[in-house]
């Protein structure tokens, strides 16, 4: 009953308190990236999200779109403004994912939602992550997040998706409040970004 009927009833009520009471700060953080991030504030792309069905999710911008002479982006680490910094370390990156919350696209607490190239690449096993919403923080997060390996993660995916709660949820939250105080696990060991998922081998 709570992961069917419950969760998705609070996800929508809790999503729509928040972007209410947070809109001032969803405000400033449009203004500050605009004049930080040459005018880029939002960025969308598309993820797989429960059944592997595909939406676009919404993030506040934390990287220009800068790129060489020969038209290539530039490394993520020279892209990543000082703006982008501060807002990635606050986890603020993630606060538009609320309106995927509220359109019924994601989950406050689940796997995370990665890139469609990634579904090729997964065992039976590792697939079980889409059976439910993605969220914006998980199981692995508040045990790692980008610290840890790919195979570390979808292990902590899958259970999650198994042991589903509500008692489970309210932890992960409470863990997530902890992680983002602490600024915990952010980024990999000397690198902006997590390494791309390669496969299994």
């Amino acid at each position: 009953m709570y992961r069917e009927i419950l969760k998705p009833v609070f996800d929508f009520l809790l999503a729509l308190v928040l972007l209410i009471g947070l809109s001032p700060l969803f405000v400033l953080l449009i203004v500050l990236l605009y004049l930080f991030n040459q005018r880029n504030v939002f960025f969308f792309q598309e993820r797989p999200g429960k059944n592997e069905e595909v939406f676009k999710i919404i993030k506040f911008k934390t990287m220009t779109d800068q790129k060489d002479a020969s038209g290539n982006l530039l490394p993520d680490e020279l892209r990543l403004t000082e703006m982008g910094k501060f807002v990635r370390k606050t986890s603020l990156d993630e606060l538009p994912q609320l309106i995927n919350v509220l359109k019924g696209d994601m989950s406050f607490i689940g796997p995370r939602p990665l890139l469609v190239s990634y579904l090729p690449l997964y065992n039976e096993e590792q697939k079980q992550r889409h059976l439910i919403k993605p969220g914006i923080t998980g199981w692995a997060q508040v045990n790692g997040r980008n610290a840890l390996s790919w195979q570390q993660k979808f292990v902590y995916d899958v259970f999650y998706v198994k042991h589903v709660s509500f008692l489970f949820d309210l932890k992960i939250l409470l863990l997530t409040i902890k992680k983002v105080v602490k600024s915990e696990g952010i980024n990999s060991a000397g690198q902006a970004t997590t390494e791309s998922f390669k496969g299994n081998e």
